[in-house]
């Protein structure tokens, strides 16, 4: 499997930071095999443009390049480590909310080797809507749905470990598809 592009690495970092420190991770042996086959930065390696203009004490800048993100590792890695265990709390309330019936109808999709990637976000978002509307939160609705797609991953990989890669890169691209933005702005 390729490596998730660099467009969508601030969303990787952060969804796998979120499931590192989740409670209830039944599938941590599976998350850490996602760095060796390199589907998940290795940490200190989030700065993702090689063109990032070095500061004159010889550090990078973190900034938005290109309408991206690019990281300084040692400040945002602890600011992406700080917001995921802050989503992972939220997370925690969530995970209550979510019937089995939404997480098995996801696993039988994820199953189905027919469905293209895009068929399975169609669903995953799908599912996220549903449950954003379905769960009472006074948050704004893209704080919700960023949790509850992170909180569906943790649910799905916990429910069938092997379906981990799978389901975290169709994470990574509903969340860089849909909040991409929403992500930019919380990192800031």
């Amino acid at each position: 499997m390729e490596q998730i592009s660099g467009s969508v690495r601030m969303e990787c970092a952060l969804l796998y930071t979120f499931l590192e420190v989740s409670s209830d991770c039944k599938f941590k042996e599976q998350l850490y095999s996602l760095q060796s086959q390199g589907i998940v930065p290795l940490k200190g390696s989030y700065c993702y443009d090689d063109e990032v203009e070095l500061q004159t004490d010889g550090n990078r800048s973190g900034h938005l390049q290109n309408g991206e993100l690019v990281f300084d590792p040692e400040v945002n890695e602890e600011v992406v480590r700080i917001i995921a265990a802050q989503l992972a709390e939220i997370g925690d309330q969530f995970d209550k909310e979510i019937k089995a019936r939404v997480v098995n109808d996801l696993v039988q999709h994820f199953l189905n080797e027919n469905l293209s990637g895009e068929e399975i976000t169609q669903h995953m978002s799908a599912a996220v809507e549903g449950l954003a509307r379905a769960i009472p939160s006074d948050m704004e609705q893209e704080k919700a749905m960023l949790v509850l797609a992170m909180v569906l991953t943790k649910k799905i990989a916990n429910t069938m470990p092997s379906l981990l890669q799978r389901v975290f890169r169709t994470t990574v691209n509903y969340i860089s598809q849909q909040l991409h933005n929403y992500i930019v702005g919380m990192l800031r």
